[in-house]
């Protein structure tokens, strides 16, 4: 099938520590299920990949490697942290952009 979505799916995975067996857990499929998509055997559904992007909390076009998101782990990290480092990456969005 020749998607990016069946190595999203897996990085998102391991960054959140989850083996397929918890990752499946929480979305209320079989372990199979998450296995079959990260080997890119099958695809899920649309009802379930805005599950999996809501679950990751990225956009399904990250997930389907339409854009070109990055995404880091803030495992560990408070509350009050992860919101410092949303700032940060706004600001530095907003100094990469030109000015009229």
């Amino acid at each position: 099938m020749n998607t990016m979505l069946n190595e999203n799916i897996r990085v998102l995975r391991t960054i959140r520590h989850l083996s397929q067996v918890e990752l499946a857990k929480s979305l209320h499929v079989s372990k199979q299920c998450i296995s079959n998509w990260e080997n890119d055997n099958i695809l899920p559904s649309v009802e379930m990949l805005v599950k999996i992007a809501k679950f990751f909390n990225v956009s399904t076009d990250s997930l389907l490697g339409l854009d070109n998101l990055k995404t880091v782990s803030v495992d560990g990290l408070t509350d009050i942290q992860i919101d410092h480092i949303k700032l940060l990456i706004e600001d530095f969005g907003k100094a990469n952009k030109p000015t009229l």
